[in-house]
Order: C-alpha cells, then structure tokens, then sequence
C-alpha cells in the first residue's frame, strides 16, 4: 500500500469535524500497518497533529488508535510504547477541562495507557482479546499466583472501559434522541470497541473467578466477588442502555447479561454460564419483526389444537349448534343414572385432555424458545464466520492490491527492457554512421593526396578540405562520447531492473521459509505437550515409591526403638550395665541432638518454598556474617569431636557445637534465601542452589557423627567449598552504600536514638497500663503469672533505656575525641560505615521494644504464646548487643564511658534471662499437673541451654554494615522462622 494514500486516509480519519469515523478510513489505516509491519507511518503523521488544542481531534484519534490496538499488526502496541508518558501527560491536560470533550478525552487516554501497560504485561492475549479457554488457561501456566494477579489486573481493565462508557453516557441529554445526530453519533461510535473488550473481560473474569475457587478459600476471594458483582451490575445497565439506542441497532447486536450473577461457590454453576457474543451484522435489520412472528405462530398453533379438538368433541357426541347438545338419551337410549356416570366420565376425560394441552402447550413453548436460542447461536455463528469472510475479502484485497503493485513493477521492467533495446538498436545506427563517416575521411584523405599535386591555385581548396577534416574529428569525437554515455545509461538500468527482481524473489523465498517454520512449531509443539503428559505419569509414579519408602523407614524406626527399649531394660540388671547405659545414653542424646539438627537444617531447606518469607528481603552483608560464625563453629565442633573420642564422659562441648551449628547453618540457608530476593536473576539462582548444596552437604556431614571410629570420613572439605562459593556470591551482593546523604548522617544518628529512646518509653507506658488492666480483671494464678511477666518486661525496658543513656554519652566522646576542628556532622560523614551501622542497630532496638511489647500484650490477654515472647526479648537482646559493639568499635578502651555501656550491656543481658526465666515458669505454672512434673525435670536443663545457646554472646556479635535490612525484617524473619 501507497505510504500518501495511508497517510490521506489517516487524516481523513482524524480531523475536526464532529461526525463518527468512517469505517472505510480506518480499515484503510488497519491495512497499511499490516503492510508495513508497523506504525511508524500512523505515528508520524498523528504528530503532526494538534491533538492537545483540538478536543474533537483528539477524541477520533483515539478511537483510530483503539481500533489499531485490537485489529492492527502487532507490532503496533510495540512502536506506540515510546508515546506512552506523552498519552498520560495529554489526558491529564485534558482532564483540566470539564466541559465538552475534556473529560471524554481524559477518560479515553487513560483506557488506551491501560491497554498498552496490559498487552505488555500479558503477551499471550491479542489485541482483539479474543482467546480458546485452552489459551487461557496457559496465559496463567497453570499456577493460582498468576490467575489471582491476572484477575487483578482484568478487574483493572474492566473497570478503564466502564469508566468510559459511563462518561460517555453522561456527557450526552438521553432525553432526546441524541443517537440520530452526527455529534452524538461521534461521541458513541467508540464504545462499540468498548463494548467488544467488555464482553471478552466479563467472560474471561467469570471463568477465572470459577477456577480460583477451585483452588483457593471463599474468604480469600471475597473482595474478589465484591469487585464483581460492582462491576456485573454496571456493565449490566450499560449494555441494556446500549441496545436501546437506534444508532447500536444497525451496527451492532449487543448480548444481554443474565438476570442474576454467577454463583462462584456453586462450581456446577460454570455450567450455566453464557459467554456473551457480540455480533456485527453484515446489514441493518430489524429486531422487532421475528419476536411478533413467532408469538402469531403460537397463537396459530393453540386455535388450530382447539379447532381440532372441538371437531373430534362433534363427531362423538353430536354438533354443539343443537338446543340440548348433551341429550344422550335420544342419541344412545340409557338411562338417567348411565347418562350422569357418562357425564362425568366424559368430564374427567375434557379435563384430562386439557392438562394433556396445557402440557404440550408448555413443552411446545418450552420447544420454541430452546429453538430461538439456538438460532441465536447459530446468527451469531452465521455472524462471525461473516466477520471473518469479510476480514479474508479484506486480506484478499490487500493482496491483490499487492499483486497489482508487483504487475505493475513487472510492465515497469519490461518498458525499461523495450528502451533498453531501442537504446541499442540506436547505437548499432551511429556506429554504422560512424562507419560511413570513416570511409568519407579515407575518400578526402586520397583526395587531398591528389590535390596536393595539383598546383597553387587550388591552395585554398585545401585549406577548406583541412577544416573540414578538424570538423569530422570532433563530430566523431562527440559521436563516441554519446554512445559511451548511452552504454553506461543502458547498463545501469539493466542492474537496477535485476536487484528489484532478485529482491522480490528473496522476499517470496523467505514468506514460504516462515510458512515452514509456524508448521514445524506447531508439530513441535504438539510433540512437547505429550512428552511433558508422559514425564508427569512417570513423576506421579515416582511419589507413590517414595511414600511406599516412607511408610518402610517409619516402620524400620519403630521397629529400632522397641529393641533399643528391650536392651536397656536388659542391661539394668548390673553395674556394668550401668555403665554401659550411661554410655548409650551419651550416644542417644548425641544422635537425638544429630537429629534435632538435621530437623533444623531439613525445616530450613524446606523454608525456601515457604510463602511467608516472600516479604522479607535479606542482605548480603548479614549472609557474610552468618558464613564467617559457621566456618568458626565447624572448626569449634571439629575441636569438640576429638575431645570427645578422647573422653566419652566430656558430651556437652560436641552437643554445644552440633547445636550451634544446626542453627547457625538455619540462619545460612534462611537468610540466603531471603537475600536471594534483592538479587538479580543470575546470582539468586546461583546463591539459592549453593544454599541447597550447602544444606545437602550439611546433613552429610552430621550423618557422620552417628558413630564412633570414623573421625576419618568426617570431612568438612565439601561444607567449607559450600561456605567459600556462598561467600563469593555474597561478596558480589554487597552493597555500594546507602541513600542517604552524608551530610544529613549526623542529623540522622540523632533523631534515630531519639526515636529509640522514646520507642523504650512508649513500651514502658504500654507495660504498666497492661500491668493495671491485668490487676483488675485477673485473679489467682493468671494474675501472678502477668505480673511477673510484666515486671520482669518492665525491667528490661529500663535497662535498655540506661544502655541508650551510656551509648549517646560513649558517641559523644568519640566524635569529640575524633573529630578536631571539623564538626559532628563532617566526623559522621567521614565514618559513614561507622555512622550507618549506628542508625540500623538504634532501628533494631526500638523495633524489637515495639514487637516484644505486642508479643507480652497477647501473652497476657490469652490468645499469644510464650516461646513469641522469649524470641521477641532474645532479639532486643540482640539488638542492644548491635548497638554496644557498634558504639565501642571506635572508643577508648580506657574510656569509663565504655565501662559504664558495657556495665548497662551486662543488666539488658540479665533482664533478658529475667524474662525468659518468668515466661518459662509462668507456662510451667498454668500447665497441668503431669506436664508440670515433666516440665519442672527439664526446667534446669533448658533454662541453662537457653542462656548458652540463645542469648548473644560478644565474640559473635559484628557491626553491622550498609546494606543489612531494617530491623523490622529481621525481627519478622527471626519470629516465623523460629
């Protein structure tokens, strides 16, 4: 297609006078972006156009625009994305102006952003939405995630198009017969674009709402159904109004909702649903006519019955046009008492009988309407299949368009050939010429001879012969250069004529080649589709053995811990079997401790997967910290190992060490995973598999520890290359510094103490307010339980406040010691590391003040649990640790200062035990009788595990770097990993 006539029929389009779009200029415009792949002729021109001054311009430009969205090539959405901010900068210019057009083109911008953000996101669906429920379903790739965010999104969609055709519907006096008018009909003929999306939307959405509830709770969906049932009742008004108005009946035949919503938690109820199918007639017709028809057919058919039945009613028992038409005793001869049981017979059978015609007339109507139906389906089938033969006579005329364009080129090479040989044909007759010339110059040369013998009268004669030699020099001079010119001219266009009909032939080579591809891709596809049905049989198989060997494992266990009871019952009996128990019991506690940590490393592993980690984004920098303290206790339990072959009696270094290292390795994997998040593609796939690795290599290695003897096997070599590929991943995950300005740190380090110490007061108010609320609503054991929970929380919150107190004192001296003539601001810019681990540990304190507090608020009221509690007062501990060692990195070890913090440090860590020692017995004290005496056997055990295991030790305690998560996120990761 000709580039002028796409650009007159683009302007012819979209110009200023106030009518609809004719449909032969935008089909037009569809065409030539099919022909040219694209829309760079559509865009070049439109930006000619002053869409922002002409409201009427810009309204018929968007309703081209929006017809080449859905019916043009698809490489229009991709050449309109780079005037995507210049679309939402004019609708919101002409959002400003609420009279006329601005609000329609406002609106209409906006849907036009909205469809371009949702074809990039979804590339699945075309333009024209138009999709098989087999396409659907692998737009979601099968996975509930992505049919809830695409519902979302539909949900989004819809609701772009409903805004439009409510605004549409406003701006115009329905009052008068608007529909008629040219200015009327130039606001409505967009919507029937609008109304072909909507149908789509509405069906898709219905279909999706259906398969969610298949998979996911009623309560997760509800605000899923709210949504629609909003959106159902609109778009159910709208299209009534619609169908109303004379302009929509000629072009368009607009589906009905159906008079109730879908019930979604019904699934049968899919079954029921109707997609709705917008029709657009090949010609007006009127909608009136069939309806009246067929009621006349009904009636037609119930006074034919009656008729008929009247006619039978005759035969038997006489004409009704005689005086006593029931008279059976002058037709039959009976009697009275007959004659009345006849009456009554034949009386049952009439009622009978119209029960029988009531029921046919039901089942015939029923029969009748079933047939409208169909023949609904079948025009709108007929419809369709119309619609898709007009868009192959569209194509066809495309092609022969094309096809006239390539004749054309053909005459054009065969003229250039015809020229080409008369050019020929005339220099073959100057070189004859030229010829001839040759023999006239030797004629005169031999004559010249023969004059030069002659005398001196003829001297002049020579002169004259001698000229006109010069003559016939240049003349054949400008003879040969004019058939020089003439060759080249020739050749050139002989070239030109072979590269057209070269690239013609390589353009027709390469459409077959892309023909051949799509039909090698489909054969391709189909082959894929039964070898990933035939990997999943086989998958399936593969989980039935696996459960199989479970059950087995499960039963081979059972089966060891009765022998082992059976032997240590036998072995009781003596004093070496005494010794021999204590000795199984070491080796039980060490494989139960084994097992409880590979439990651990096992739950972390499986945490990977785990949906609530999705919010928490980890850092590099704590991941390296983690690493370090494991390379440090694997050497640590290494150490212990041999000690413990040494001496069997020593167990309570290597369980120490094999604790430690269960969770340390947990804290590895989990925060591996979660720095996996802020990762790019690349990386967090490859730090996700080396923490999987890491956590394989792990249990492995514990496995080792099952037995005495073999020190040897026990090789760390495979979890330190783990530990060694992790770190290098991590290293390339640090971060390059934070956001924020280095001359505002100072002012930062400040509030952020400020806020931490006022965080501690506002937890100590909370405290006491529960305390008091505790005091007047409880009584007896619950009572004394609160209160020492409470006060033990009350007496941390005050040594945390003191440990601020000596942290600000400790800064201050150190910026003064530090600083010289610079100020504190220029000292806290210069250490921006030092500053910046300040401001996260001052975060993680006052965060851990707030969420203990909460955690003891539920503890107290009966619907939280104790273990929240003793994690919430082990992270504060923590966080105050961060605080101290970030405040003494830069100090006077001299410093009483320093003393003084480190004095406050050893009170949080003592009110810390404090609380967990008073939530500890309080549980202990609320249980029941055979729990408590169990409880009270552990009590020792587990309270001194607890202070050794869980509360922060110096040694183990880093700065913390640029880049670690904000102390929320640690907190909320440390709480539901644990």
């Amino acid at each position: 297609m000709d580039v002028s006539k796409m650009t007159v029929s683009i302007n012819k389009a979209i110009n200023t006078q106030e009518v609809a779009v004719k449909e032969k200029h935008a089909r037009t415009c569809i065409l030539g972006t099919h022909h040219e792949k694209g829309a760079q002729t559509f865009w070049s021109v439109v930006n000619r156009l002053p869409l922002s001054s002409n409201a009427v311009l810009c309204w018929k430009f968007c309703h081209v625009f929006h017809k080449l969205l859905r019916d043009g090539h698809p490489n229009v959405l991709k050449d309109s994305l780079r005037y995507k901010n210049e679309l939402s900068d004019m609708s919101r210019m002409w959002g400003h102006l609420s009279e006329g057009y601005g609000q329609l083109c406002s609106t209409y911008l906006t849907l036009l952003r909205t469809k371009m953000e949702y074809h990039t996101k979804n590339p699945r669906f075309p333009g024209n939405l138009q999709m098989s429920d087999r396409q659907l379903d692998e737009a979601g790739e099968s996975d509930v995630n992505n049919f809830f965010q695409l519902t979302v999104e539909m949900f989004d969609y819809l609701e772009c198009e409903l805004n439009l055709f409510q605004t549409v519907f406003n701006s115009l006096d329905m009052s008068r017969s608007v529909s008629v008018t040219t200015a009327g009909q130039c606001r409505l003929a967009p919507l029937i674009q609008v109304i072909l999306d909507c149908s789509h939307l509405y069906d898709y959405t219905v279909k999706l709402l259906f398969k969610l509830h298949s998979c996911l709770p009623a309560d997760t969906l509800q605000g899923h159904r709210d949504r629609f049932m909003e959106q159902f009742t609109k778009l159910k008004d709208l299209f009534y109004r619609s169908s109303n108005l004379q302009y929509f009946k000629r072009l368009i035949q607009i589906p009905q909702l159906p008079e109730n919503p879908p019930n979604f938690l019904r699934a049968s109820a899919l079954s029921e649903h109707i997609s709705p199918v917008v029709v657009i007639p090949a010609e007006a017709s009127s909608p009136d006519s069939e309806p009246v028809s067929e009621k006349d057919d009904l009636m037609d058919m119930d006074a034919s019955q009656q008729n008929s039945f009247d006619s039978k009613f005759d035969d038997i028992f006489g004409s009704s046009s005689s005086s006593d038409p029931f008279n059976f005793n002058s037709q039959n001869g009976v009697n009275k008492d007959e004659k009345d049981h006849l009456i009554d017979q034949l009386y049952k059978e009439i009622s009978g009988l119209k029960a029988q015609l009531e029921n046919m007339k039901t089942e015939s109507q029923r029969a009748v309407l079933q047939l409208k139906g169909r023949v609904s389906e079948l025009e709108a089938e007929l419809a369709e299949q119309q619609h898709l033969r007009q868009q192959a006579a569209d194509e066809s005329e495309f092609l022969r368009a094309e096809l006239d364009e390539l004749k054309k080129k053909r005459e054009d090479t065969e003229k250039a050939q015809r020229s080409l040989t008369e050019i020929e044909r005339k220099a073959q007759a100057n070189e004859q010429r030229y010829s001839r010339l040759k023999e006239k110059y030797s004629e005169l040369v031999q004559n010249h001879a023969d004059l030069l013998r002659k005398n001196a009268e003829v001297t002049k004669q020579v002169s004259v012969a001698r000229q006109a030699q010069v003559d016939l020099e240049r003349e054949k001079k400008e003879l040969e250069d004019s058939f020089q010119r003439i060759s080249d001219q020739a050749q050139r266009k002989t070239q030109e004529q072979t590269e057209v009909l070269e690239s013609l032939k390589q353009e027709l080579a390469t459409s077959k080649q892309e023909l051949q591809i799509v039909q090698g891709s489909l054969e391709t596809s189909a082959q894929s589709e039964a070898k990933w049905t035939a990997q999943i049989a086989e998958l399936e198989k593969e989980r039935g053995s696996l459960v199989n060997a479970v059950a087995r494992q499960e039963e081979q266990l059972s089966a060891l811990q009765e022998q082992l009871e059976y032997t240590q019952l036998k072995l009781s009996s003596t004093q070496e079997s005494i010794c021999q128990l204590a000795k199984d019991q070491r080796k039980i506690l060490l494989a139960e401790s084994r097992r409880a940590a590979e439990q651990v490393v096992q739950e972390a592993l499986r945490q990977f997967e785990e949906p609530t980690l999705f919010s928490c984004a980890g850092s590099a920098d704590h991941l390296l910290c983690k690493v370090r303290s494991v390379s440090s206790c694997i050497e640590q339990l290494e150490q212990c190992w041999s000690q413990y072959l040494a001496c069997p009696e020593d167990i309570s270094g290597l369980l120490h060490a094999v604790t430690l290292l269960a969770h340390l390795t947990s804290d590895t994997i989990v925060h591996g995973s979660t720095t996996c998040l802020r990762a790019p593609p690349e990386p967090a796939d490859s730090l996700t598999e080396a923490c999987k690795q890491y956590g394989r290599e792990t249990l492995i290695y514990l496995g080792f520890l099952e037995e005495e003897g073999i020190l040897e096997k026990a090789d760390s070599t495979a979890v330190r290359s783990c530990l060694t590929r992790i770190t290098a991943i991590g290293e390339e995950l640090l971060p390059r510094g934070l956001d924020i300005k280095q001359e505002e740190l100072g002012d930062l380090v400040d509030k952020e103490l400020a806020a931490t110490s006022a965080a501690i007061e506002t937890a100590t108010a909370r405290i006491e307010e529960m305390l008091s609320k505790s005091r007047a609503g409880d009584t007896g054991v619950k009572l004394e339980v609160n209160e020492r929970i409470l006060g033990s929380c009350t007496s941390l919150m005050q040594a945390i406040q003191v440990l601020i107190v000596a942290s600000k004192e400790l800064q201050r001296e150190i910026v003064e010691s530090g600083r010289g003539t610079a100020s504190p601001k220029e000292f806290y810019a210069k250490n921006s590391r030092w500053t910046e681990g300040l401001i996260s540990a001052s975060k993680a304190v006052g965060w851990g003040a707030t969420v203990m507090v909460d955690a003891a608020d539920l503890v107290v009221q009966g619907r939280g649990k104790f273990e929240e509690l003793m994690v919430c007062s082990r992270e504060i501990a923590a966080s105050t640790a961060q605080l101290v060692a970030a405040s003494k990195v830069k100090a006077d070890k001299d410093s009483p200062n320093l003393a003084q913090l480190q004095q406050a440090s050893r009170g949080v860590n003592q009110a810390t035990a404090a609380v967990v020692a008073s939530t500890v017995s309080g549980k202990l004290q609320i249980e029941d009788t055979g729990s408590l005496s169990k409880a009270t056997f552990f009590y020792p055990f587990f309270l001194s595990f607890f202070f050794f295991f869980f509360l922060p030790h110096p040694q183990h305690v880093e700065v913390p770097r640029p880049g670690i998560k904000s102390a929320p996120q640690q907190l909320q990761h440390r709480s539901l990993t644990r």
